[in-house]
């Protein structure tokens, strides 16, 4: 019999614990997979397979996700610098998206809630002012605002 996921109680014997594991482990799965896709597709060359921003292309400004594929294959070849130029706030993302999965899964082997920053009472704040400071500042037209364009 296995355990239900927060009971309080750890997962135990193989079964169990393959059953937590299962959907942690396919979201790092489908990560994976977008991240082998973004590393043979090289979206810093100019006309490659994988789409434009559409925000960008139509009504020609910068939204706060442009560059994201760019950072990812910065990342993914070590290049934190370039990963920084292209998205600094996706970079951010990153880290804590990486950070919530590792907490969501410890917390479904330990079968209890395991703290992270989406349990915090400000982060849906935190998080619509960043992104919309961040969608502001990458379109001001004067300089040193014009370096976060990409």
């Amino acid at each position: 019999m296995t355990a239900g996921v927060y009971t309080g109680v750890p997962a135990s014997g193989w079964r169990s614990r393959l059953s937590a594991l299962a959907p942690p482990m396919g979201v790092v799965g489908a990560a994976a997979v977008g991240c082998a896709v973004i590393a043979l597709a090289d979206p810093t060359t100019p006309g490659g397979i994988l789409p434009t921003c559409p925000t960008k292309a139509f009504f020609g400004i910068v939204c706060p996700g442009c560059g994201a594929l760019r950072m990812i294959y910065s990342v993914l070849h070590g290049d934190i610098p370039a990963a920084m130029h292209y998205n600094a706030v996706s970079l951010a993302v990153l880290v804590l998206f990486a950070w919530s999965t590792i907490a969501w899964t410890a917390g479904r082997l330990r079968g209890s809630w395991v703290a992270s920053w989406l349990h915090w009472r400000w982060t849906p704040l935190a998080t619509g002012v960043v992104v919309g400071v961040w969608a502001v500042v990458r379109n001001l037209p004067f300089a040193p605002f014009l370096a976060l364009r990409v």
